[in-house]
């Protein structure tokens, strides 16, 4: 299937939106929560929630991704993925049931027995999608799953927001969660064409399971260590200390996560499906590299000098703790446009077992500098977190330089320009945080004048990435005016 340069580009489009649209509204919520409950409630949730994402990555086990590389998938495919991951998160949600009054006694929370046995439901609702979701990125129907999930976000925005001023606290989060999961495999089951057939073929399991069982363990190794930091951090220290972590890093996530699996997600099925033109294939990773480098930096420099006037406008003076964190996850996240590319890029090429290798890897190192930094600090944690990833730029490139001749200097031509012009615009606005002005304003001038020397100075000295989203985005409306 040939998938030309606009329809990459407005796939992209219509799945930020897609991320966006669920990052907003969860974040909407968190933040009413955030203000209506202490950060040891908040800690509360985020150590149930690592048990919740594990199991998640369980349920997929890496078939879904085996689905999205596979070049010809028929129903019978489909149909066997979709039927194991069901049987896998019920198995998942009844351990988790029992599992949950150890995990409250564990922490000495008795709150988490509850919500962890009500908040797994929601595997089961993963599993219900998920091959659909899949169905659509191979197919990059991404405007679809745009509108199947926006059902699902505005009533679980609605009852979030309504059960968090009704005095619920913790329990708004949680029916925000599940509400969103189910309204949107609802939604999905009208608007997919595909449905699921009561079959099931060991033959094409076992050949999907061939490439996903790598990427599934590469996946849950990467959850693993992302997520034991939350659980050491809540046992060694306090929910309290978690929960500024667990905040102070979710600030910069939600601009990764957005932009970033944004990119994954188109990039994926294009690379998969040119797999064998190596030459298309780093001119893809450049294009991306440039392009998700000029979005996503401004945003995390600027997150960087804002973290503290928008942590007291939306979190209040409570939770003041996280700015440093905030700052320091910002730093953490600097490199990432460019490891996500090189992971996507070699995943396609269906070297999945090189990633599981050099994630081998990684892991001991991480394993290492969370020895060195557990038992000094959290902000010691998360700083151990900026030197790891430092580290891992050159782990993570160096498949690209081997495969496709794309090294380390190649790509850092491609990223500098963008840190560069995002420096420049952080110096500037970080002197607007010392006016006489209450936060809102700061936050304000900070954007406005932000994006006005961000796009200035990207025009004058005709940054690449500037210049390919203008003329997209003309044509685009060039031709909306015709219609």
């Amino acid at each position: 299937m040939a998938i030309g340069k606009k329809t990459v580009f407005v796939s992209f489009i219509w799945k930020l939106l897609e991320r966006s649209s669920v990052q907003v509204v969860s974040f909407i919520v968190t933040i009413i929560l955030a203000r209506l409950l202490t950060p040891d409630d908040y800690g509360s949730i985020a150590i149930v929630m690592v048990f919740v994402n594990l199991a998640t990555v369980f349920v997929e086990g890496g078939l879904n991704t085996a689905l999205i590389q596979k070049k010809e998938c028929d129903s019978t495919d489909y149909s066997t993925i979709f039927h194991f991951s069901f049987v896998v998160s019920l198995v998942l949600y009844i351990i988790l049931f029992f599992s949950a009054p150890f995990v409250a006694q564990f922490y000495d929370k008795p709150i988490l027995k509850p919500v962890l046995r009500t908040i797994s439901v929601i595997l089961i609702a993963f599993s219900l999608s998920s091959v659909q979701k899949a169905y659509l990125m191979k197919n990059m129907l991404f405007k679809e799953l745009f509108f199947s999930n926006l059902g699902g976000l505005v009533l679980s925005a609605a009852v979030g927001i309504y059960m968090a001023y009704a005095g619920y606290g913790i329990w708004a989060l949680v029916a925000q969660q599940i509400t969103s999961a189910l309204g949107g495999v609802i939604i999905m089951w009208f608007v997919v064409n595909w449905k699921p057939v009561l079959v099931f073929s060991r033959d094409r399991f076992k050949a999907l399971f061939n490439f996903g069982w790598k990427v599934f363990v590469t996946n849950l190794t990467i959850s693993l260590f992302v997520d034991i930091r939350s659980l050491i951090i809540g046992r060694i220290y306090t929910p309290s200390a978690l929960a500024f972590f667990d905040r102070g890093k979710q600030f910069p996530y939600l601009i990764m996560d957005n932009v970033n699996s944004s990119i994954q997600s188109v990039m994926f099925p294009v690379l998969s499906n040119t797999q064998d033109k190596l030459t298309e294939v780093k001119a893809m990773m450049k294009r991306t590299t440039s392009v998700s480098s000029y979005v996503i930096l401004p945003l995390l420099v600027g997150l960087f000098i804002a973290a503290k006037p928008l942590t007291l406008f939306l979190l209040t003076e409570k939770w003041i703790e996280i700015v440093p964190f905030i700052q320091i996850f910002c730093l953490a996240n600097i490199l990432m446009p460019i490891q996500s590319v090189n992971m996507v890029a070699i995943r396609a090429l269906g070297y999945s077992g090189v990633l599981l290798r050099l994630e081998m890897i990684k892991k001991v190192l991480e394993v290492s500098i969370l020895l060195v930094t557990v038992f000094i600090s959290v902000k010691a944690i998360a700083w151990g977190v900026v030197i790891y990833n430092l580290i891992c730029i050159a782990i993570n490139l160096y498949p690209s330089k081997k495969y496709l001749g794309y090294g380390l200097k190649e790509q850092m031509w491609d990223y500098l320009p963008s840190l560069y012009l995002s420096v420049i615009m952080g110096g500037v606005i970080y002197w607007i945080s010392y006016l006489p002005v209450n936060n809102l304003t700061i936050l304000l001038l900070q954007f406005l004048v932000g994006i006005i020397i961000y796009f200035f100075f990207s025009k004058v000295i005709r940054i690449s990435s500037y210049t390919y989203i203008m003329e997209i985005a003309k044509k685009k409306i060039s031709k909306i005016r015709k219609v």
